[in-house]
């Protein structure tokens, strides 16, 4: 087992998930290489100041503007489906969720199926063949389901609707664009021509636990969300196999209780020096995925509060790190209104350096990024010294 120290966790972390300098392309002619370099990018819809694959793509393509990341990759590049939740997968991964799809084990199909009849579902991926892309609400009404209950969160009640979510959980539609906030839906043979029939290379397992090692950098042994529809994979024997082979490495962080698996030969890869810019991240960007290790590596303790009451938060709804020369040194939380980016609290760390100027140029540039022409700093988040 390979033993490192926090800082050196910390150094491979920031390099490894392309935190360290922008990427070498420039707006969304650098999202396609993006992707594969993360393997994937987990999706959330709340927007306040872009959502998570936004903040994950304005963190590391310099020139990228809000919703690049769909207008780059869609159709052709890329698809989603459940990785790290729900995510946006490069292309090259269809083949691996097209075989694995018909088990379906991760997403409730059975229960999707008690709902519909199978001639209904066939109808519905014949519309999307003929209309597609096609948005769900424009899809021919077939009646109405029992919506399936979400731990309190009610599905839909629309039987075209879940049959479309049946479709995209076997691969046999895809999301192929996006129209303001509606997904696009069409068959993978017309979204995705150069890979919707290829055979894939390998056992899902090995691969999925492959890719989520190369994704997450550090892929801690113990179960959490970083494994999500690999937890049984995770238990099963094939990350001790990709050990014995050598494709995998075990790693114990300094002050950490839980070993790690790392790619092959991490401790060789050329360790990226951090560039001078602040970063703001999203919540659920790869290098926050392992909270204990953000805790370990980088001395910050990071809950993403969104979910919680608002009586039971320590910061606020959305807040965000912010990443400077390889150090997380404070959080914000901000919104839009209009044309205006409105910053209304700003939490500085304690312990470290917290570089001012840095700071307004990342409001600068993210505000470009939103389409905002101003930016405004409320009262919990002036310029340290300013009173106004």
């Amino acid at each position: 087992m390979q033993r490192i120290s926090a800082r050196e966790a910390r150094r491979y972390l920031v390099s490894h998930t392309g935190l360290a300098r922008f990427s070498k392309g420039r707006g969304p002619l650098a999202i396609v290489p993006l992707l594969s370099r993360l393997r994937c990018i987990q999706l959330d819809p709340l927007d306040p100041i872009g959502d998570n694959a936004d903040l994950v793509v304005l963190a590391r393509v310099r020139g990228a503007k809000r919703a690049d990341v769909h207008r780059a990759l869609y159709p052709g590049h890329a698809f989603e489906h459940f990785a790290k939740e729900r995510c946006i997968l490069p292309a090259s991964a269809f083949p691996h969720y097209r075989e694995r799809a018909v088990e379906t084990p991760w997403w409730r199909h059975s229960d999707r199926m008690k709902r519909l009849d199978v001639g209904l579902v066939d109808a519905v991926l014949d519309e999307v063949r003929e209309k597609g892309p096609v948005r769900a609400r424009d899809l021919s009404g077939r009646g109405g389901v029992e919506p399936i209950d979400w731990s309190g969160w009610k599905g839909t009640s629309s039987a075209s609707k879940l049959a479309l979510e049946v479709l995209w959980t076997r691969c046999q539609v895809v999301v192929a664009g996006r129209q303001g906030r509606d997904k696009l839906f069409d068959v993978p043979e017309r979204a995705l021509p150069q890979v919707h029939a290829m055979p894939p290379e390998g056992s899902f397992e090995e691969w999925g636990i492959l890719e989520r090692v190369a994704a997450a950098g550090f892929l801690p042994r113990a179960g959490g969300p970083c494994w999500s529809m690999l937890s049984e994979a995770r238990v099963g024997p094939v990350p001790n196999e990709l050990l014995a082979r050598g494709e995998l490495e075990e790693v114990e962080v300094e002050g950490a209780r839980r070993p790690y698996l790392a790619q092959r030969g991490f401790l060789d890869q050329p360790i990226e020096t951090p560039d001078d810019v602040m970063r703001v991240l999203g919540p659920l960007d790869p290098v926050l995925w392992d909270r204990g290790l953000v805790r370990q590596a980088f001395g910050f303790d990071y809950v993403w509060e969104v979910y919680k009451p608002a009586a039971a938060r320590r910061y606020g709804w959305y807040v965000c790190p912010l990443l400077h020369r390889g150090e997380l040194v404070g959080r914000i939380e901000a919104s839009t209104a209009g044309t205006t980016m409105i910053v209304s609290r700003l939490w500085r760390e304690a312990d470290r350096a917290f570089d001012e100027d840095a700071f307004d140029a990342l409001l600068e540039r993210h505000a470009t990024a939103l389409g905002c022409d101003s930016v405004k700093r409320g009262p919990g988040a002036r310029r340290k010294g300013s009173s106004c």
